[in-house]
């Protein structure tokens, strides 16, 4: 649905994009993620038409961004980071606005203002001035007049900037009630974002592509080594000696500990499994087992380890 290849833009000697190439396919939310400054809206006001490409080609709902413009934007809605209102129009008038500009049939207006409105959960608001509403309201707004004219991409760039805790989370159920009837790319620097949202991720920074693809296939491929973490009754150094003599084990470390107890974090390459043995040798030594959890890769280790260097191993 929405197609990237070597995309590059430059203002004037400075590269804000470069060479970037990635996939979303249809029906999925993908996440653009990266700090600040990465280069994601740039990318979003690309795929928008909004500005211009220096280099490469971009595909959305199989129109090229650059050649069939009109097309395109017919096929998206689109979501700056600061919403475009109209402060003394009411949310019912100016989502009727939006519709018409957007070259909705007078004939289906009133229904597609209706179903933004239902879609966003604005009843309670349809008739109140905008200015007059909360800020997660108004972020509500943004997105229905991206959804008014029922597109088939959905292009948001930092949904959910400012808003307060209770907001951000009414945004994000929003966003993933409209998967598989839209397909969706929102950026955001905020890594639960991407977790709570996104079926995928684009890592970018300072431009670049460092990563792309589902969340599990990421995470799987940058994963170099499996592993548990242990909460035991009786851990400690002597309790992580003896795991790390197990065949496989490649590391056994004491984590934390509490009392006379701790955390032992083993890990082992990704080739093997070594939970029956590590499980074995708990009951065998009586060291009381009290918790046994995954050290699967997660968005966040993976951030870190692809953007900031954050990890070694």
């Amino acid at each position: 649905m929405i197609e990237v290849e070597d995309l590059v833009k430059k203002y004037g000697d400075f590269p804000a994009v470069q060479g970037i190439s990635f996939k979303v396919e249809e029906g999925r939310i993908w996440g653009l993620l990266g700090p600040n400054a990465a280069g994601k809206t740039t990318i979003m006001r690309i795929l928008a038409g909004y500005i211009p490409a220096t280099d490469g080609t971009a595909v959305v709902a199989g129109y090229d961004v650059f050649e069939r413009p009109n097309e395109v934007k017919r096929a998206i809605g689109y979501l700056p980071e600061t919403p475009p209102l109209y402060p003394e129009m009411t949310v019912a008038s100016y989502l009727g606005f939006v519709a018409e500009i957007k070259g909705v049939p007078s004939a289906r207006k009133k229904e597609a203002v209706a179903r933004a409105v239902d879609a966003t959960g604005l009843g309670s608001v349809r008739s109140r001035l905008i200015k007059n509403i909360s800020r997660g309201f108004k972020q509500r707004v943004g997105i229905a007049q991206a959804l008014v004219h029922n597109p088939r991409v959905l292009i948001l760039d930092e949904p959910t900037v400012g808003l307060d805790p209770a907001q951000i989370v009414e945004i994000r159920e929003l966003i993933k009630s409209l998967r598989g009837e839209h397909t969706i790319m929102l950026s955001t620097h905020i890594l639960a974002e991407v977790t709570q949202t996104c079926d995928g991720v684009v890592i970018i920074n300072e431009g670049r592509l460092m990563a792309s693809g589902s969340l599990e296939d990421l995470t799987a491929s940058y994963s170099r080594r499996n592993g548990v973490l242990l909460r035991l009754r009786d851990g400690g150094e002597e309790a992580a000696a003896l795991f790390r003599a197990l065949p496989g084990v490649a590391s056994a470390v004491v984590a934390s500990a509490g009392g006379a107890g701790g955390d032992v974090r083993i890990e082992w390459e990704r080739d093997r499994d070594c939970r029956d043995d590590v499980a074995r040798l708990v009951v065998d030594k009586g060291l009381g087992l009290r918790e046994m959890r995954s050290l699967d890769m997660d968005i966040e280790d993976l951030y870190l380890k692809i953007v900031s260097g954050g990890l070694n191993s």
